[in-house]
Parts: C-alpha cells; sequence; structure tokens
C-alpha cells in the first residue's frame, strides 16, 4: 500500500507492526525488502512523485490506527528519502507522545544501518552539522566514498582552482 493512498483508519493498520519503507526499496534490494516485509503491514513512500506532506498523514495514522510499531526504511544519501524519518520524528513531536519506532537506511543498495532518532533531528540543523564535519575531516572522506554528488563537487572544485591558478599564472606574465 502507498502510505499517502492508505486510508488512516484501515483495519490492516490497527495495532499492527508498520513498515515504512521507500517506493524504490524493493528494486534496490529485492532480498532486503522480503526480509523486511515479515510481519509486517508495509506502506510505501517516495516524496519524489508523491506530496510531502506525509507528517500529518504518518501523525493522523498513529492516532487513529495505534500501531505497535513503526520501522521506517530509506536509501541512504537520498534528499527526499529523508523527509520520511524526519516525519516520523515530527510526528511524535505533534502527537505529544512516545512512538515505538526504528529508523534505518540501506548503504550503497546493500547494507542496512540503525538510525539513532537523535541523529535525524541533527540533520535538520545545518549549522551543528558544519562545526561537525569542520572538527572532524574523516567524515568527509567517508562521505566520498559514497557519494556520486560529492565526488563530482570535488572533481569540479578542483578544475575551478586550477583555471584560476591558469588565470592568475596569465595575467602575471
Amino acid at each position: 500500500m502507498k502510505l499517502m493512498e492508505t486510508w488512516v483508519k484501515t483495519p490492516r493498520l490497527k495495532e499492527n507492526h508498520l513498515l515504512i519503507a521507500s517506493e524504490c526499496l524493493k528494486y534496490i534490494n529485492p532480498k532486503l525488502w522480503k526480509d523486511l516485509k515479515k510481519g509486517k503491514t508495509v506502506l510505501t513512500y517516495c516524496p519524489e512523485n508523491e506530496t510531502v506532506t506525509s507528517y500529518g498523514k504518518i501523525a493522523s495514522m498513529i492516532r487513529s490506527s495505534s500501531p505497535k510499531s513503526i520501522t521506517v526504511v530509506t536509501i541512504d544519501g537520498s534528499p527526499h528519502c529523508f523527509l520520511l524519518h524526519a516525519a516520523i520524528n515530527e510526528a511524535e513531536y505533534i502527537l505529544g507522545e512516545k512512538i515505538n519506532r526504528e529508523h534505518y537506511v540501506l548503504v550503497d543498495g546493500k547494507d542496512l544501518v540503525k538510525i539513532d532518532p537523535n541523529v535525524v533531528r541533527l540533520a535538520r540543523y545545518l549549522s551543528i552539522l558544519n562545526k561537525f564535519a569542520n572538527s572532524n575531516k574523516e567524515v568527509l572522506e567517508e562521505l566520498e566514498r559514497h557519494s556520486l554528488e560529492y565526488q563530482r563537487a570535488k572533481k569540479l572544485n578542483s578544475k575551478v582552482h586550477q583555471l584560476k591558478k591558469e588565470e592568475d599564472l596569465n595575467a602575471s606574465s
């Protein structure tokens, strides 16, 4: 079932264990997808293709159907998928009650990594992450191992730096 197309009081949600996952997960790692679904009511979501109003929908679902637990699984590094993790945290905030939930990301299509809900909260605060990255340069090295976008940005910056150097040399001669 698709998250945004599911009635918040549908009997399939009532007091069940929910898996809310990235729509593309089933294609990226079918074996993991099959394992994750066992014993859970599955809802898929893609903020890139669907409305981004998942915050209210998830809060209404929790209030109306009282799921036993929610497991969120998305693709690591996807700016769209991050929204799903933030939406679960926001639902807890909106409802003012503790939600039995777990957050996971799929790294490089194969490794499932559990994420602390506080790390999801931290990811919303770029100024704090900026301080962390500036004092922990090794995280950028790890980012380079996973992010094609970061690899490309480094190449572009290097190319711009080289062109600037050549312009400076030409201007001084």
